[in-house]
């Protein structure tokens, strides 16, 4: 059968000034925008402007959840065809400004026929009513359940086993999240809260995002939590949501944060967001997460006694160090991750140094003696393997956290430190809200040095073999010297 509505043509044969899908179309196909990494992840002919998310939960955190995701967006060619990244769940009906249209499924696509041919540069909203299933493997993420409710974890490929979209940080969006839960429940998400009502046993909580949001950051926690704030620098609001039963045990480690903020605004700048907090979720994950203005974090993190205090407070500024790093300046695409983990890892380590004492050129000589190694596990910062079909997260490897912090080192010994933190300082505010690649980032730095630093990158970013540290030519990679590294609190057990 062709892949149009034969009901709508027939409606729509009267207006001469619309232009009709073809009767017949090839098999719908799963799509792409070229990731290196990811190739069928993101869609092409159409940006993304904004998201509003609306999900209804029983009470049960194995059950589908009725769902409508609302997309506005607008062409960047013409399109007879939307390909909406889209994983687990059934799709209902779909309607593209308001009529009803055909759809199948291909891979993890939802491919949607346009009832009419959508010139370039057309306004355009897609309606999908569809659920939205935390029953299937969290290994591959998308829902995480809790011992009381649901969270997310979407990164890197995983946004679309919740909702449709445009699952790529190169199309970032606003998003507005309407959440329909029990009484006796706390819906918190991504942004602020812009409305809350209550009918018949039921509270629909709704939040907004005050600045653009790639899919794979976005967060919605339903649980039995209570919900802690406090004032961080210039009055920026801060809440931490948490398993209600451990707020007073939690409470030490939350009043860190808006110091922990202070001193990213020092390093940086000012936090680039409306909020911030964390999210302590009582699951295991195997990792923690930067979601936008809401951290994810494990429980066990926190109430459990493995861990020493500094590094517990490392793993905090990790998170709250991708705000700016990979939040606000998003990677264009996978293959600049190392920007993302790469700073999020050095200023975590500037931090354990300034804080702790654990001094950051002995964690960097101990990543360089394991740098020959990590390349020829995971490849180059910049050119990462490409990460198992079954296991995705697999992509987050020693290389891309202090293989990549290594990066910043060998620039700052390079360039100076005036140089590198002018940069640091530049690289967030130009790019705020946008995503941005490697080649931007070296250019700038090129700039702000006054020379071309292309040979330099070329063989940090790119190279099998690490190239000679600056400034400390005795260093050598290969054989792990007799002393530990010092791992990254956010490896293992995070792979963010």
């Amino acid at each position: 059968m062709p892949f149009t509505s034969r009901r709508l043509r027939a409606a729509l044969l009267a207006t001469a000034s619309v232009t009709l899908v073809a009767a017949t179309l090839p098999a719908p196909e799963p799509l792409g925008i070229g990731d290196r990494l990811f190739p069928h992840l993101g869609n092409p002919g159409y940006d993304v402007l904004a998201y509003d998310v609306s999900l209804t939960y029983t009470g049960t955190n194995t059950e589908p959840l009725d769902a409508v995701t609302t997309i506005d967006a607008r062409t960047t060619a013409p399109l007879e065809r939307i390909n909406l990244d889209f994983a687990r769940g059934t799709v209902r009906s779909v309607e593209v400004d308001g009529l009803a249209s055909d759809f199948a499924s291909a891979g993890e696509d939802l491919v949607v026929d346009a009832p009419v041919r959508l010139p370039a540069g057309a306004p355009v909203r897609i309606t999908v009513r569809h659920t939205s299933d935390p029953s299937g493997d969290e290994a591959n993420g998308g829902w995480v359940r809790t011992a009381d409710g649901l969270a997310m974890a979407n990164q890197a490929d995983a946004a679309h086993r919740v909702f449709p979209g445009n699952d790529h940080p190169a199309d970032k969006a606003y998003f507005t999240f309407r959440v329909s839960a029990p009484d006796d429940l706390t819906v918190v998400a991504g942004g602020l809260l812009a409305g809350k009502r209550a009918r018949a046993g039921t509270t629909t909580w709704t939040y907004r995002t005050r600045h653009p949001m790639a899919t794979e950051l976005a967060q919605v926690s339903i649980g039995r939590s209570a919900v802690l704030r406090r004032t961080g620098p210039g009055g920026l609001p801060v809440r931490d949501v948490v398993p209600a039963a451990d707020r007073a045990k939690l409470e030490p480690w939350l009043r860190k944060t808006p110091g922990q903020i202070a001193w990213m605004e020092k390093q940086v700048g000012p936090y680039p967001f409306e909020t911030y907090g964390l999210l302590v979720a009582d699951t295991e994950t195997g990792f923690e997460l930067e979601t936008q203005t809401l951290s994810l974090f494990e429980r066990s993190l926190f109430t459990g006694t493995g861990y020493p205090e500094w590094y517990v407070d490392s793993v905090m500024v990790h998170e709250l160090a991708h705000q700016w790093f990979g939040n606000s300046v998003s990677p264009r695409s996978w293959s600049d991750l190392w920007l993302n983990e790469g700073h999020a890892t050095w200023y975590e380590a500037l931090y354990a140094e300034q804080h702790a004492d654990k001094p950051m050129e002995r964690r960097m000589r101990e990543a360089y003696a394991r740098s020959d190694a990590w390349r020829a596990a995971g490849g180059p910062p910049a050119r990462p393997q490409v990460p198992s079909p079954d296991h995705k997260i697999s992509l987050f490897r020693p290389v891309v956290y202090d293989g990549s912090a290594l990066v910043l080192y060998a620039l700052r010994q390079e360039i100076g430190q005036a140089a590198f933190d002018r940069l640091e300082r530049t690289w967030v505010r130009v790019h705020r809200d946008s995503s941005a690649t490697t080649r931007q980032f070296t250019a700038l730095a090129s700039r702000i040095a006054g020379r071309d630093l292309t040979a330099f990158f070329d063989g940090w970013l790119y190279g099998t073999k690490t190239p000679p540290m600056p400034g400390h030519p005795e260093w050598r990679s290969g054989a792990p010297r007799a002393s530990k590294a010092p791992q990254s609190p956010a490896r293992p057990p995070k792979p963010e």
